[in-house]
């Protein structure tokens, strides 16, 4: 399901991504899993942009690899094999625009290291999109993300909306 064309009836990563990623743009995309979202990032950074998709599935990897690859769209996306207790991304210190956090963090072992790392990678003003799945995260889990963001230099921008999920666009202070 993490690739099948039955999720784009639920969520058209074309539509989600059109208001925050544009042409040479640096994306972050944590938990990509088979590039559900990472080949639209792709296309939307254009080939003077960047997407850095880490996991920490290997097998993820290899297949969002292969369908890069078949999409003619590897070129602009650097994917990394993350460790389950960072991200890897220290060499990014202030250089991404965008973050996507597409139903991930509730499957991080802490939110707080999480968004710390997010936030260092990030621009000031720099996005990030969260949306986490209502049946799996609570009202109360999500304020505890909101809070461990928050303490990370994250502002809520806005709450879109994107079905069954609950959403918030935070911003880099």
């Amino acid at each position: 399901m993490l690739a099948s064309p039955l999720r784009r009836l639920a969520y058209s990563p074309s539509e989600i991504l059109a208001s925050y990623v544009h042409e040479g743009m640096t994306v972050l995309e944590p938990g990509p899993g088979m590039g559900f979202f990472t080949l639209e990032l792709a296309r939307r950074v254009g080939a003077s942009g960047r997407v850095v998709a880490v996991d920490i599935q290997p097998k993820m990897i290899a297949r969002l690899k292969r369908r890069a690859a078949k999409a003619g769209l590897l070129e602009r996306i650097d994917i990394r094999l993350a460790a389950p207790d960072t991200m890897g991304i220290k060499d990014l210190s202030g250089r991404v625009d965008f973050t996507l956090a597409f139903a991930v963090v509730h499957e991080m072992p802490a939110a707080g290291p999480f968004f710390a790392e997010a936030a260092t990678a990030s621009k000031p003003g720099g996005l990030m999109l969260l949306a986490e799945p209502r049946g799996h995260v609570t009202d109360a889990q999500l304020a505890d993300e909101l809070e461990w963001a928050s303490k990370a230099g994250f502002v809520a921008a806005d709450r879109p909306s994107i079905p069954r999920s609950h959403t918030v666009l935070l911003k880099k202070r």
